[in-house]
């Protein structure tokens, strides 16, 4: 599936959760891993505010591009975000919605 890129050239980002790992099965534990580079995978929750309108993204983010220390209300830089979306079936529902992806989560500031 493809996937498009997000333009945060002119949005204000701040942290709203903080990362955790995500996990590929909860049930055993197993963590989830990039594909192509195998860093394990965390999800950082992001408030973009962008032309008087503020959403709450879940974003997938690789730990190699996550910096310690990312708290709830720091403002941020968002590398390489990235929209896609899926759909699957399970037990014959089927569900769908868009994931976001960044290469990187960095702080703004000091």
């Amino acid at each position: 599936m493809p996937s498009f890129k997000i333009d945060l050239a002119t949005a204000v980002v701040f942290v709203a959760t903080a990362p955790e790992p995500k996990m590929a099965n909860k049930k055993t534990g197993e963590r989830a891993v990039d594909r192509e580079t195998g860093a394990s995978l965390s999800t950082v929750g992001l408030l973009v505010s962008d032309e008087g309108e503020g959403n709450l993204y879940q974003v997938t983010v690789p730990e190699t591009g996550l910096p310690d220390g990312l708290a709830p209300g720091m403002p941020v830089a968002v590398t390489g975000l990235k929209a896609r979306d899926w759909e699957n079936e399970f037990n014959g529902q089927k569900r769908h919605g868009i994931a976001f992806r960044a290469v990187a989560v960095t702080p703004l500031g000091a």
